[in-house]
């Protein structure tokens, strides 16, 4: 699971995804905080030869459903498990609307417990790019009447990642959020309800880094 991570650069955006904006967001995010989210175009047609167009926005981490009656839900709805999403009420009209986003990270953090307390690990992509974090999205409108994008992460079973196993408190299932390699996004942007499934496997070890952050 992950409640805790780091925005990319616009720079990194740039070069990533193609994408420049002038929307604001945090750069050190936790749930129910400002981040950028990465989907098609509304405008796009998913079925065009042509590559498809993508948009960056700001939204709040932590999926926020039609029926929320106000933003708090998000403190609860920023991971969605790949197991029981079609069914959750939070989640799954998102899913069987396949609203499919990419949230971009410089480096996500988990707690590693071996030591026998919690140490914050900033765990990253080898080659320095962003993470790009497969997640559905939301469109709600507040009690005020504003338009509130938001998103959740989706998150596998990682009891056998041979990195990411070693998170989290012992006895507890491991969990990882879905990366998706560069050559994968816009298959999963533009992918189908009953295609999404497909795409909820675990990232390669050997292309991340993790590194214990040092204490304040």
């Amino acid at each position: 699971m992950c409640s805790h991570y780091e925005a990319p650069s616009r720079q990194a955006m740039l070069e990533a995804y193609g994408l420049a904006t002038d929307e604001t967001w945090s750069t050190d995010l936790w749930p129910g905080y400002s981040g950028p989210l990465v989907r098609l175009a509304p405008a796009t047609d998913p079925h065009d030869e042509a590559a498809p167009a993508l948009e960056a926005l700001a939204g709040t981490f932590g999926l926020l459903p039609a029926w929320a009656k106000d933003d708090k839900l998000a403190r609860r709805t920023y991971n969605a498990r790949s197991e029981t999403v079609a069914t959750k009420p939070s989640f799954r009209t998102a899913w069987r609307q396949a609203r499919h986003c990419i949230i971009p990270a410089a480096a996500i953090y988990e707690p590693d417990w071996r030591s026998g307390k919690a140490v914050a690990t900033r765990i990253w992509r080898r080659d320095g790019k962003p993470l790009s974090i497969a997640g559905l999205w939301e469109r709600w409108r507040s009690p005020a009447g504003d338009v509130v994008h938001s998103y959740t992460m989706l998150t596998i079973n990682a009891d056998d990642h041979p990195l990411m196993s070693n998170f989290h408190r012992p006895g507890a299932e491991k969990r990882m959020v879905v990366l998706l390699p560069q050559a994968r996004i816009k298959d999963w942007l533009t992918a189908s309800a009953d295609e999404s499934a497909e795409f909820m496997r675990p990232y390669p070890a050997d292309r991340l880094v993790a590194e214990h952050r040092p204490s304040r």
